[in-house]
């Protein structure tokens, strides 16, 4: 069904038993199988498809929501697989949920209100995005795995299964155990992206130094800031620099 008022682009496909709101706005070539629903101030991103029983658009999960309106805004050529669930913003949060372009968010992966989610992220399945969580472009989350409210995953991340992460994850860092631990580097995302030796060399050198260097984490940051001549390296520690309402998973 596709109530009045939504706009539809060119190539739209809508399968069987979907059911498109009318404050919804797909681009040109989405695809939607049988028995999705979208619905609320929902825009999607051209080329993206959504699989059976997603429900995307759906109010937030908040019990200081009273129906202000919201948005959730998803970017071209995701693929949003069986049972993703992903709903608008809420007021205190800024009002829009985010999802970027060339995104996977495989079966049962839920997006929380008010997140921001950059490009080519990788959600496996049942794994949830609290509210007001910043994952960054290049970040892959394992399965069974929950990012807590207001946390911020850096770009380039990786994420293992079945990790509870409570505080925030620098770049190119890897997080893994059952309590979300910093547990390195990224490097096989690092080596599959193509970074030069001379960077991961530099990135591998800046780990250390945050681990074992002297003074409080952020000191370490600010001393690697003014040390530094690699954008990987400086990526991290404008990272640790900026504002956040959480602290930082450090290396152990």
């Amino acid at each position: 069904m596709i109530e009045e008022g939504a706009v539809l682009g060119d190539g739209v496909i809508v399968g069987a038993f979907s059911m498109v709101g009318p404050d919804v706005r797909l681009a040109a070539g989405v695809e939607l199988k049988s028995h999705v629903v979208l619905t609320g101030r929902t825009e999607i991103g051209e080329s993206t498809v959504i699989f059976p029983f997603a429900s995307v658009g759906e109010i937030p999960q908040d019990l200081k929501y009273r129906g202000e309106l919201t948005r959730l805004i998803v970017g071209a050529r995701c693929r949003i697989r069986e049972g993703v669930t992903m709903n608008t913003g809420t007021e205190g949060g800024g009002g829009v949920t985010r999802v970027g372009d060339d995104c996977l968010f495989m079966t049962g992966a839920h997006v929380g209100h008010d997140a921001q989610v950059g490009d080519r992220v990788i959600v496996a399945n049942q794994s949830a995005l609290a509210g007001h969580v910043v994952v960054e472009d290049d970040v892959i989350i394992g399965g069974l795995s929950g990012i807590h409210q207001f946390v911020r995953i850096g770009r380039g991340a990786i994420i293992g299964a079945v990790t509870m992460v409570t505080n925030d994850v620098i770049p190119y860092g890897l997080v893994q155990a059952p309590r979300g631990m910093l547990d390195g580097l990224n490097l096989v995302g690092l080596k599959r992206k193509g970074v030069a030796r001379s960077d991961i060399t530099a990135l591998r050198a800046a780990y250390q130094m945050l681990a074992q260097g002297e003074g409080a984490f952020q000191e370490r940051a600010r001393r690697l800031a003014d040390e530094t001549d690699s954008d990987y390296v400086r990526t991290i520690v404008d990272f640790i620099l900026s504002d956040s309402d959480r602290s930082f998973l450090k290396p152990g």
